[in-house]
């Protein structure tokens, strides 16, 4: 006979609070969260706060049930509803997030959900945490009475139904793109949970530098209409992550958790998770699969990462941990899935879910992900449940929410997946007896890359801490010894650059300046010097100028082909341009990365990612694709140290065909607007043709290969 155990759930240990929840659910992917979230608001009296890592105002609401009177974006609904109910006060809390998440997120966040909202709409980014680390809580309160939380922010990319059917038309971003199938979970809770919920957030509110209101008086119900409680009166567990900062210490009972819940598990592991790499978490899994009588092992990971970047890392480091937790399963317990769809690829299931169930004891799901980051950086909120012994109508609520997230994947009912699990001599063998070779199913996750990904990346220590790093150590680990230059020395520069731009636009405004470098006076002074000895000189000189004043290169072109002809302005313009792309790439170059980050601002992650191999085809695509202003691409391509030799003919190449293009069509305007007659308008016609038609050829060619090498798309936290 087992002895008795002691309970996993501690307060002060694994959890913040341990409180009554008289009303609980499991809202399993968007169709049911978001409908769900949109009820609540829409029954706020006095606050609702939103802690995000992602918002987006532009959102669309209307995929659920939206009252008629309310718009069906995020950003126009909340400023509704503060307009409806007079004292509602909406808060939003949006981390203050990294320049490499720019270009995937809404932009200008403060002015769409703070200016242009109602002066109730209370909108702050909130940066108070150590350097590397980020907010990922994703909690949602309305009136202390109810309250919601897990994986789900209120953004893109995110809305999915449990089928994540392959081309769902309704599957669709702001701007009406397609996104591929995404899986997630959301609890709702009310009562004492709710309640310590608002406290948390509220607390964030105050040390992101806002005032806290008073606490609201209860008052109404907002539980959504549409979501039946899985349980009622139950003990519900809130465990938190956050570092060190400022008077406060850190809370790892995230961490806690997760140990003390691997350590209690008897029969069944089960996990879904969007990362597995905390070290943490695997040396607990790699204990509990070298033993002779421990649990199945059952892991539901992505097939791979969305974005380029964490597929070069994170993927690099779930690999290294799936080797050892697979070299620890020496009595075959180990399984590791991902969820195929038929006719889904290239695109895959986005597991986004953050989930852990203990036999049917135990089960916790939030927004930390099994990351170190995850365990003791960055901040994260899960709810933790758990069964007593007498506790039979919660063992079957986890028994089911387990058995139900295992029937979506496996394109199976839930009875069957209970019915597999109680007549299978091991959960490991009742999960492969459902599993199918065709249609919906789990298919095994080998989890392998490239030797030349697993050469470069650093260790987990650097990639994924799991603790905030010290500033000497950051510049350690982050900087070649060759960029360690004086900060005397990288600020000078900057100071230099930025006073010489300074002193262009004063001159700009103060001079003639502007007339000088206007299309027609340029074209008309390099007329009289067009067989002077120092046209080219000349040429270079403007050309120079006019980069560090961002002037688009086309129009330069346009200026030297309409004073020296097609074909002497065409090789003007590409010994001009290819010398001002050398110089600018030398200024980048003795700025250092950190410097011209702070003149391209989220341009320099967007240009390295397009740099990452360092080639020739890589710098000859930013030449042919609009990713970046011409000086921008000059200075970060210097910057991150680009081989010069690569960074000389990409550019060359990747210049000769727009530039050749622009001086022949300048060339035909110009004759047309001297003397116009049908003959020149036809050959302007055909040149304009030709022109947009070999464009359109070589960005798509270029685009093709791009995609090729490995560019990828969105990441999501």
């Amino acid at each position: 006979m087992n002895a008795p155990r002691s309970p996993i759930l501690r307060e002060g240990r694994n959890c913040w609070r341990l409180c009554r929840a008289d009303r609980l659910a499991l809202l399993v992917d968007g169709q049911r969260y978001y409908p769900a979230v949109v009820d609540s608001l829409a029954q706020a009296r006095h606050a609702a706060w939103i802690l995000a890592w992602d918002i987006d105002g532009r959102m669309r609401l209307d995929r659920g049930p939206v009252p008629d009177d309310l718009p069906p974006t995020l950003a126009r609904y909340l400023d509704a509803l503060c307009e409806r109910r007079e004292g509602l006060h909406v808060h939003v809390l949006l981390w203050d997030y990294s320049m490499i998440y720019t270009l995937e997120r809404e932009p200008f966040p403060s002015m769409n959900l703070g200016w242009r909202t109602h002066r109730r709409v209370h909108f702050r980014m909130d940066g108070a945490h150590p350097v590397g680390a980020c907010h990922h809580q994703k909690v949602v309160v309305v009136d202390d009475a109810v309250a919601y939380t897990g994986g789900f922010d209120l953004s893109k990319w995110r809305w999915d139904t449990p089928a994540h059917r392959a081309g769902d038309p309704v599957r669709t971003d702001p701007e009406g793109n397609p996104y591929p199938p995404f899986h997630d979970v959301q609890w709702v809770v009310d009562g004492e949970a709710a309640r310590a919920l608002g406290e948390l957030c509220r607390d964030r509110w105050g040390r992101a530098g806002g005032r806290s209101p008073a606490v609201p008086r209860p008052e109404g119900d907002p539980w959504p209409a549409g979501v039946e409680p899985d349980l009622r009166g139950v003990r519900v567990a809130v465990a938190r992550t956050h570092p060190a900062y400022g008077d406060r210490p850190e809370a790892r009972e995230i961490e806690a958790l997760h140990l003390d819940a691997i350590a209690a598990a008897r029969r069944f592991l089960y996990i879904e998770n969007q990362y597995l790499t905390s070290h943490a978490v695997g040396e607990a899994l790699e204990a509990r699969l070298a033993e002779t009588d421990g649990p199945d092992v059952v892991i539901v990971l992505p097939l791979r990462k969305d974005g380029w970047l964490e597929r070069q890392t994170m993927d690099v480091l779930r690999s290294r941990l799936l080797r050892r937790l697979r070299a620890a399963d020496r009595h075959g317990r180990l399984r590791v899935y991902y969820p195929h769809i038929p006719g889904l690829e290239p695109d895959w299931v986005s597991v986004h879910a953050k989930v852990l169930v203990v036999d049917n004891r135990l089960i916790r799901a939030g927004s930390a992900n099994m990351s170190n980051r995850s365990m003791g950086l960055d901040t994260e909120c899960d709810l933790a449940l758990e069964a007593g012994p007498d506790d039979t109508e919660v063992r079957a609520f986890i028994a089911g929410a387990r058995n139900r997230l295992l029937a979506e994947h496996l394109g199976v009912s839930e009875a069957e997946v209970a019915r597999a699990l109680e007549e299978a001599p091991s959960p490991v063998a009742a999960v492969e007896g459902l599993r199918t070779l065709e249609g919906r199913s789990l298919r095994p996750l080998n989890g392998t890359v490239s030797p030349s990904s697993e050469r470069v990346l650093p260790d987990a220590a650097v990639i994924d801490p799991e603790r905030p790093m010290d500033p000497d150590e950051f510049v350690e680990v982050y900087v070649p010894p060759e960029d360690r230059k004086t900060g005397r020395r990288q600020a000078l520069l900057f100071a230099g650059l930025l006073l010489g731009l300074v002193i262009l636009a004063v001159l700009w405004q103060v001079t003639p300046l502007d007339e000088w470098f206007q299309a027609e006076r340029v074209a008309r002074w390099l007329e009289h010097i067009r067989y002077s000895p120092l046209a080219l000189p000349v040429v270079i000189g403007v050309y120079v100028v006019a980069s560090l004043l961002t002037l688009p290169l086309a129009v330069m072109i346009v200026g030297t082909a309409i004073a020296f002809g097609p074909w002497l302005g065409f090789a003007y313009a590409m010994v001009a341009a290819l010398l001002t792309a050398v110089l600018t790439y030398g200024v980048g170059a003795a700025l250092g990365r950190q410097s011209v980050a702070n003149l391209a601002g989220a341009r320099l992650n967007r240009i390295s990612q397009w740099l990452a191999d360092r080639g020739v085809l890589g710098v000859a695509t930013l030449r042919v694709l609009p990713v970046a202003p011409f000086v921008i691409v000059n200075l970060v391509a210097g910057a991150v140290h680009i081989r010069f030799r690569s960074y000389f003919w990409g550019s060359a190449i990747g210049m000769i065909p727009g530039t050749l293009a622009i001086s022949v069509f300048a060339d035909s305007l110009l004759a047309v607007l001297v003397d116009p007659n049908w003959t020149g308008i036809g050959v302007l016609a055909g040149v304009t043709a030709g022109v947009v038609a070999g464009t359109l050829l070589v960005r798509r060619w270029m685009r093709g290969r791009a995609a090729r090498s490995g560019e990828g798309g969105a990441t999501l936290g």
